[in-house]
């Protein structure tokens, strides 16, 4: 009898602090909230290891520095019993796609038009975790995207969706668009259920990427997609993949957009997040003129502003030169002799596909003969001048 009061005892807790962090999570405006165990996702270190091995994880070495503890919740904390994970949905109003044939427009994916979600939904999990470790007399970290941690597959676990063919996390209420976060916890709670794979034989998110960035159905090579390419890689992008990019300045939501899930999804309420007016669909040539503190003025408190004036304006270029609009001619003249040379080989680009042949070789030939930089001395052989 006594061993039967104790496991009652213990049932009661982990069923009361589960209520708990998943009615927080519910008041603090997160969609979705469940719990997994840190060993649920056994395959996803050797899915990484390949990933990694493969090379497809382009420049971004820290992931490769870090795979050990990223392919394990326990090799990053050994104490954890539990993963919460949350999600937010950022379903925008209308298909973002919509912008892709207006070429003097820019593309600004759906999640970055307004606040940096890592501050708003980290600001909402440390309210979340510092009231239940309180409730709970148990340790507590939260992460959101920045850490080691492999979301999407513990999100899978705990069973807020599935990942899709794209990668990205499916949810059967929410299509496409979740935000993730997770609260590591050495308390025990109640674990939900897995959700299974409903794609079925659906590839629209596949034909849809304009890079062919993913060689199979649920692998991708961030070498070729465009939210890499944007946003990650630094230096000039393959001028191959160039003209695929079209209009997208940051970020590509296409392979996101096309999923059929979202017809259940609903826009994000206004206690979420609501795109701002001006990053709907700013102008190509107003982002040109940006310096270094219009830059940072105009995108503060915005995920854009991480990568800095000099790669975005890079990829505000490439837009343009995607363009065919010669009145951004002048704007990339002034840029070509910018003092960033990511900013300087672009707008060469940009030229060699807005000027007409013999316009661009009296501009090539009036070229400064001190360029000492091998990219934009690599532009210009590509552009047929050196």
């Amino acid at each position: 009898m006594p061993e039967r009061s104790a496991q009652t005892k213990e049932d009661k807790r982990r069923d009361t602090l589960t209520a708990f962090v998943k009615t927080h999570a519910q008041a603090l405006g997160f969609d979705l909230c469940r719990i997994t165990r840190p060993d649920s996702i056994p395959e996803a270190k050797d899915r990484l290891g390949q990933f990694i091995d493969a090379g497809r994880h382009g420049t971004m070495e820290w992931m490769a520095e870090t795979r050990e503890r990223r392919g394990d919740p326990r090799a990053l904390w050994s104490d954890v019993k539990s993963v919460v994970v949350f999600a937010m949905n950022y379903g925008p109003e209308e298909d973002p796609r919509g912008i892709l044939d207006k070429p003097d427009k820019a593309a600004i994916s759906v999640y970055a038009r307004n606040r940096d979600y890592h501050d708003i939904i980290k600001g909402r999990l440390k309210e979340i975790a510092t009231r239940f470790a309180a409730r709970a007399g148990e340790d507590v970290k939260v992460f959101v995207d920045t850490a080691p941690v492999m979301e999407k597959p513990l999100a899978a676990a705990a069973g807020l969706g599935w990942q899709g063919k794209h990668t990205n996390l499916v949810s059967r209420a929410h299509g496409s668009w979740l935000f993730l976060g997770s609260m590591f916890t050495t308390a025990d709670l109640s674990i939900d259920a897995p959700e299974i794979d409903h794609c079925g034989s659906c590839r629209a998110c596949l034909d849809a990427c304009p890079t062919a960035a993913f060689p199979s159905p649920y692998q991708i090579d961030a070498r070729r997609c465009i939210s890499y390419l944007t946003i990650e890689h630094k230096g000039p992008i393959d001028p191959e993949i160039r003209p695929l990019i079209g209009n997208r300045i940051y970020g590509c939501d296409d392979c996101l957009a096309a999923c059929p899930w979202n017809k259940f999804a609903s826009a994000a309420s206004e206690m979420k997040l609501k795109a701002r007016e001006d990053l709907r669909e700013p102008e190509i040539a107003a982002l040109l003129a940006l310096d270094d503190p219009t830059f940072r003025g105009f995108f503060s408190g915005s995920p854009v502003k991480r990568i800095g004036r000099d790669r975005f304006v890079r990829n505000v270029l490439i837009a343009a030169g995607n363009s065919g609009d010669r009145g951004l001619v002048d704007a990339c003249l002034s840029l070509s002799s910018d003092a960033s040379p990511v900013v300087r080989a672009m707008a060469i680009w940009a030229l060699s596909r807005l000027m007409e042949a013999g316009e661009f070789k009296r501009f090539a030939a009036q070229r400064p003969q001190d360029e000492s930089d091998s990219d934009v001395l690599n532009e210009w052989r590509l552009a047929g001048a050196a």
